[in-house]
């Protein structure tokens, strides 16, 4: 990923944070005083000491984070929120389109579904203390990038971002990025979760990252993941073995000394965060998963469909169809335009209860 830094390319670097929201040529620190979120700080000192480091967004509004024109690639995005992140929800529009190609709350985009801290160390996405989100996906545009943050909240809350790009000249074939977020709690009985559906066009799948709630004892991950490919109905062209086997892990993901603990990790591409209930008013595990298909892309030609089995174990050795909390993001590039994605849900559904 590195040999490249040393060559000289057609390419111009800006940057967009509340201190330039338009990230243009000497726009930096310029905003008055008496404008800035920190003018209060900032009264001794003036224009250019961190006037406007950050924005507060009020309830039941949207903001824009960034309007860019022209051809470019997004190649780094950092924030740090306050509030509850499921109550704020990000969007980007690519090249003028009516629909959403991200649509996600702010922390489950940035593998944080469960409101909570918990560190990742990966190539897509790194999480590090105490709130810091990073996000190095990459994110072509021809024409126009637009990113807004709406707070469906009843409260304000601030935003420090910072969103790094480059303008420069695109190939005439190229995939968007692409994000969708689902939630559904409890999972009915025997029913099959739904990661992805409705895809239509060429791309790739690059990533998922679940968090699940579980609401049974015992062991939970012996459901199978399930790629749905262009032609394919009834069955997949790509059937995993499990759900810890899909996220690189085995064995339950378990101590293989002690067989008493889960153990967590986080590695380039793939990673566990576990929530223990161990604290007051907490009631059930809960887990944090990624995996990055960032070396094995799943490439599809006009269709993408993506399920994955909730199983435990029951009696007699027989899986028991669970029942569970969860929640996902998924994670792919394709050509335009954009199949408007399913209504998110209300406030008290995305709620993490």
């Amino acid at each position: 990923m590195m040999d490249y830094l040393y060559k000289i390319i057609n390419a111009t670097t800006r940057s967009i944070s509340p201190e330039n929201p338009t990230g243009e040529s000497g726009g930096g620190g310029r905003c008055p005083l008496e404008e800035g979120s920190a003018r209060n700080a900032a009264r001794d000192l003036g224009t250019g000491w961190k006037v406007n480091p950050y924005y507060v967004v009020e309830p039941k509004t949207t903001v824009t984070l960034a309007d860019i024109a022209g051809s470019g690639v997004i190649n780094h995005i950092w924030c740090t929120p306050t509030k509850r992140w499921r109550n704020v929800i990000l969007r980007f529009y690519w090249d003028g389109q009516e629909n959403p190609s991200v649509e996600c709350p702010l922390g489950d985009f940035f593998c944080m579904g469960w409101n909570e801290y918990a560190q990742i160390s990966s190539l897509a996405v790194c999480v590090n203390p105490g709130s810091a989100f990073n996000c190095y996906w990459q994110m072509p545009f021809k024409s126009r990038c637009r990113i807004t943050l709406e707070n469906i909240a009843e409260e304000s809350m601030k935003i420090y971002y910072q969103i790094d790009y480059t303008l420069q000249e695109l190939p005439d074939e190229i995939a968007y990025f692409h994000a969708q977020f689902r939630r559904v709690n409890p999972l009915p009985y025997k029913e099959i979760y739904t990661i992805l559906d409705g895809v239509e066009g060429r791309g790739q799948y690059v990533g998922t990252y679940m968090a699940w709630g579980v609401n049974n004892c015992r062991w939970w991950g012996e459901g199978e993941i399930k790629f749905y490919m262009d032609d394919d109905e009834e069955y997949p062209t790509i059937c995993g073995t499990g759900t810890e086997d899909y996220f690189c892990g085995s064995y339950n993901f378990e101590d293989p000394v002690t067989h008493a603990r889960y153990v967590p990790f986080s590695t380039p591409y793939t990673g566990l965060q576990v929530i223990t209930p161990d604290v007051l008013y907490k009631s059930q595990f809960r887990f944090g998963m990624y995996r990055w298909h960032i070396t094995d892309p799943i490439r599809f030609e006009k269709k993408l469909r993506v399920t994955i089995q909730a199983l435990g174990w029951r009696e007699g050795g027989r899986y028991l169809p669970l029942q569970d909390d969860i929640a996902s993001v998924a994670f792919w590039y394709q050509t335009l335009p954009t199949v408007k994605f399913p209504r998110l849900p209300d406030k008290d559904y995305l709620e993490v209860i």
